[in-house]
């Protein structure tokens, strides 16, 4: 059985080159070349015979990256945590050990844990190691099959790479996956973990996965494995052209929403006017001007987030009271102190436009607009945000 190694590329979306490769295993089969990976699956192969051709790939690998003059591009390698479990001396791991005797920078090589059947103990000990000799971890396959939140919490990885047909669902449309892969993002940026999005085929999923603000990406829009590696800047036409159709649909939905939005602001304001001058009534309010807003709900609040009107719910094209919510309390909403505080700084003529968030009764994306009426009184504004 003959298995040898092919490089898919990783690109950078912030420069457009090529910054490292995968080392993925390949076999020929009647003059076809096809991936391995169903191989190192197979229960007819003992996880000997399988750590040994394994480790021999890698050897491979290793020894085609030696080769590549570019300090800048790195090489990142599959290894199974269910594998680790046959590691019985840690000062004598076998891919540092063939690092040593290729010579190879060890701040290049990243580690892809993949499989999730793994002493977490032993798994956190060896990347302990790895670390230590300057080489980085990632986790691969984020969001497939058993949950990893432990493993990340464990072992604080430097990458993550998000588990393609998570990816894939999320770029297809709105919906638990797609806030899912945003909450993974959000969480890379906050705690220093870069993200990489495989299986990237389509203008599509190339656009999402620079919306969410992924720093690599890979797959078949750019190339597939290959046997050789390629010039680094190979690709970077391609993602220049992509990246300014992007920009140009980006700076049109921004108008879009800048649009929108400022027509709300209006309405809050003409609300304002109306409380201010005591001629509030839901019979002035010209709803032919708002049914294309969005607009859901508003009521008012006194400055320690008490709710102290009912909701105006606007419901088939009129507006509909409700007092359930008369006395909650919504001052630990971002939005609500937020606004407290600019009134700290005598700025409160300003509308306050909160993040998206689900709506526990109507399951819709929301926003919330805020505006001070008086000093004691505050305009609460809800709308529909699943149009952005």
């Amino acid at each position: 059985m003959t298995l040898f190694p092919y490089f898919q590329p990783i690109i950078n979306v912030i420069t457009g080159n090529i910054a490292g490769y995968e080392a993925l295993a390949r076999q020929e089969c009647n003059d076809t070349i096809t991936s391995a990976g169903e191989l190192f699956s197979s229960k007819k192969i003992s996880s000997e015979e399988l750590i040994k051709l394994d480790r021999n790939i890698r050897w491979m690998a290793l020894q085609a990256f030696s080769k590549i003059e570019d300090e800048n591009c790195y090489l990142t390698l599959n290894i199974s945590a269910a594998w680790l479990e046959h590691i019985e001396d840690l000062n004598s791991l076998p891919t540092l050990d063939m690092l040593e005797r290729l010579n190879i920078d060890k701040n290049r090589i990243i580690i892809e844990i993949t499989e999730h059947d793994a002493e977490l103990e032993k798994l956190i000990k060896v990347v302990k190691k790895y670390r230590e000799a300057g080489l980085k971890v990632a986790i691969d396959d984020f969001g497939a099959g058993n949950s990893q939140l432990e493993r990340i919490v464990a072992i604080n990885p430097d990458i993550i790479k998000i588990d393609m047909t998570l990816f894939k669902q999320a770029a297809k449309q709105e919906g638990v996956s797609r806030e899912i892969v945003q909450l993974l993002t959000r969480f890379g940026k906050r705690h220093g973990c870069k993200i990489i999005c495989e299986g990237v085929e389509t203008e599509q999923e190339f656009f999402f996965a620079l919306n969410i603000e992924a720093q690599f990406i890979q797959g078949f829009l750019f190339s597939e494995a290959q046997a050789d590696f390629q010039v680094s800047d190979d690709y970077l036409s391609q993602i220049n052209k992509l990246r300014a159709s992007l920009l140009g649909n980006n700076i049109d939905k921004e108008r879009n929403k800048i649009h929108q939005v400022n027509k709300i602001k209006g309405f809050c304001f003409e609300l304002k006017e109306m409380l201010i001058n005591s001629v509030f009534s839901l019979a002035y309010i010209p709803i032919h001007n708002y049914k294309t807003l969005g607009l859901l709900r508003f009521y008012l609040c006194d400055n320690g987030g008490k709710q102290i009107s009912p909701d105006y719910n606007f419901k088939d094209s009129e507006w509909v009271t409700d007092n359930s919510k008369i006395d909650y309390n919504w001052s630990s909403r971002p939005y609500f102190y937020k606004i407290l505080a600019l009134d700290s700084f005598g700025e409160n003529n300003e509308v306050i436009l909160s993040e998206r968030y689900r709506d526990f009764g109507n399951s819709l994306l929301c926003r919330t607009l805020s505006l001070y009426i008086d000093n004691k009184t505050i305009l609460m504004v809800d709308i529909n945000a699943e149009w952005e």
